[in-house]
């Protein structure tokens, strides 16, 4: 869909929720969603609500959604019908992912993980590693919290079997080089397994670009509900057993993952997210939130440190900062109270904080486009105020 010029104020006005004096600085833990999604999930709840296969009005409605929530799952991620997937969240969906994908994994098998990751990447090949006795390996980042590609490929070898890595940490906003790394899973044989979670929001995604082997997502990291969202290669997915209930059909080949009866109505409200997001364009978005991400790093007070590049080239705009004197949970807190959503803490970056020596973790701003450079002014302001 063609971009329809638009303004933040516009934009603005599409959402009831940003209509409060709460500025929203919380996105990367979950945006806000325009009136169109709750109005999708509503509507969908008063006038087609029932289970699928019926062979009367509101379940085909049902089946029809269904059909086109996989539509605009395969048009958003650059794939096809047969390789998406929704399930309750992401963590769930690579648990049952993973498992399907190392049914026959033997013991010595090696998985490459990051210091970037979030733990919905990590902690599901940890725990496959004590159940079959793998090895699990974790990629270092530079000062600046760029993933060190070197010792990357120093780690592969002929029993790794998986590359698991972020599009973009949810932590310090590092972007990765997310072509070259699956380039380089391939060279050694093993699978680009991608977690775009936290980059959802901030740009467009193309699987097939990016040459991924299996990524996943949360739509209401991007303006959607609280939904996971998954992609696999066509012939990954038909290699695989999945754990499933015996009537559930085998094809296609990505439905076979998704088990039990979806949330439909969240599935309405997934397809209205991705209209919106078609009806403003990922141009309005990104220039947006490189005006926003700029002004935050011209604008941050001396007494705070950014952990994290201090360009906006190659990051997206989420900044984990901590101030020598204040602990992150006291001052997400004093900031709450002045009317600022932020998040404190290692919001389960764990490696990352590990990494970087930040045993509480730290302060966590997020900006997406329908942030205003008044908003964030204030939220300066009051980081010069705190301490």
């Amino acid at each position: 869909m063609a971009r329809v010029l638009t303004s933040v104020e516009e934009v603005r006005a599409r959402f009831s929720a940003l209509q409060q004096p709460l500025a929203f600085f919380d996105g990367p833990g979950g945006t806000q969603v325009p009136d169109s999604v709750i109005e999708a999930i509503a509507g969908y709840l008063r006038e087609s609500n029932a289970n699928t296969g019926g062979p009367f009005a509101t379940s085909r409605h049902t089946d029809a959604l269904l059909v086109e929530a996989h539509e605009t799952a395969a048009r958003f991620l650059g794939a096809t019908v047969d390789e998406v997937a929704f399930g309750a969240n992401m963590t769930t969906l690579n648990f049952a992912l993973s498992r399907a994908a190392s049914r026959d994994w033997s013991k010595g098998d090696e998985v490459v993980c990051t210091r970037l990751d979030h733990d919905g990447n990590v902690s599901p090949w940890l725990e496959l590693a004590r159940d079959k006795g793998l090895v699990v390996r974790f990629a270092d980042v530079d000062d600046e919290c760029r993933l060190d590609l070197d010792q990357l490929r120093s780690l592969l070898g002929r029993r790794t079997r998986v590359v698991a890595f972020p599009w973009a940490s949810n932590a310090v906003g590092t972007v990765t080089p997310v072509a070259e790394i699956a380039a380089l899973a391939h060279e050694a044989g093993a699978l680009a397994w991608v977690d775009a979670v936290h980059y959802g929001p901030h740009g467009p995604i193309d699987v097939a670009a990016a040459g991924v082997d299996v990524l996943l997502c949360s739509p209401y990291k991007f303006y959607g509900p609280h939904l996971g969202l998954a992609f696999g290669r066509r012939e990954l997915l038909e290699s695989w057993r999945p754990y499933k209930v015996r009537p559930a059909p085998d094809f296609p080949a990505a439905q076979r993952y998704e088990t039990g009866t979806l949330a439909h109505e969240l599935l309405a409200g997934f397809v209205a997210g991705v209209e919106y997001l078609d009806s403003i364009g990922w141009d309005f978005v990104t220039e947006r939130e490189r005006t926003l991400g700029q002004q935050f790093l011209d604008g941050l007070p001396s007494a705070w440190r950014l952990h994290g590049a201090p360009r906006l080239e190659g990051r997206v705009s989420t900044f984990a900062i901590t101030h020598e004197g204040l602990p992150a949970g006291r001052a997400a807190e004093q900031l709450g109270e002045r009317g600022f959503a932020v998040w404190h803490g290692n919001y389960y970056a764990y490696e990352i904080m590990r990494r970087l020596g930040l045993e509480d973790g730290a302060v966590r701003v997020g900006t997406v486009h329908y942030n205003t450079e008044d908003e964030l002014a204030r939220l300066l302001e009051a980081l010069a105020q705190l301490g």
